[in-house]
């Protein structure tokens, strides 16, 4: 059965140790500095500054750079205290360009996160252990997930942002076909240090 092609950028889905991902996350704040919308799934990276209460800040992470994690979460707007109410949207799932607000982002150096192949033939069940960089795109709509997938190639820099572990087992992926999904841990984190050598 051939593999759909639904992006959704990095999922965390467990820890290195094999314990299911808690859902635990951390709360950054993302200024008016960065030009890039973010989506649920996209990776992040610190943006060398806070707001005003000392959160860090976070922009959009970059291939080859290193990234502290994957948002999880977009914070809604405080809702008030009027009696006459304003219905808060639940359905957010991005941050515009250039809009300041608060992004909650699974950062643990040890989550092993579910990403797309973006490799045209499929990455090969030899490249399990090998290291590629992601691919960033926007999500088809606001309230849509991440359309980072990982890049169009193998690099096997031990620079890459991230570390091939498996394929996901379900009934609904073909593993070394394209669109699969894999299993992949942030080689290259703020918060660890980028590890292994290229297999290939």
């Amino acid at each position: 059965m051939a593999n759909i092609n639904k992006p959704s950028g990095l999922k965390p889905v467990k820890y290195l140790n094999g314990a299911a991902w808690n859902g635990q996350a951390t709360l950054y704040y993302r200024g008016t500095g960065d030009a890039n919308a973010i989506y649920v799934g996209d990776p992040v990276t610190l943006g060398g500054t806070a707001d005003a209460n000392g959160i860090a800040d976070v922009v959009l992470g970059t291939a080859g750079s290193a990234i502290i994690g994957a948002v999880v979460g977009v914070v809604v707007t405080q809702a008030g205290v009027s009696l006459q109410g304003t219905t808060i949207d639940l359905t957010k799932r991005s941050l515009a360009a250039s809009t300041a607000g608060y992004l909650l982002v699974a950062d643990d150096p040890n989550i092993i996160f579910e990403i797309q192949d973006g490799v045209v033939a499929g990455t090969a069940l030899t490249d399990i252990g090998s290291n590629v960089n992601f691919l960033i795109a926007a999500g088809a709509t606001t309230v849509s997930d991440s359309g980072t997938t990982t890049a169009l190639a193998i690099t096997g820099a031990t620079t890459s942002n991230l570390k091939l572990m498996g394929f996901v087992q379900r009934v609904d992926n073909t593993p070394a076909s394209q669109y699969a999904k894999l299993l992949v841990k942030i080689n290259n984190h703020v918060y660890g240090s980028g590890t292994g050598t290229a297999v290939i």
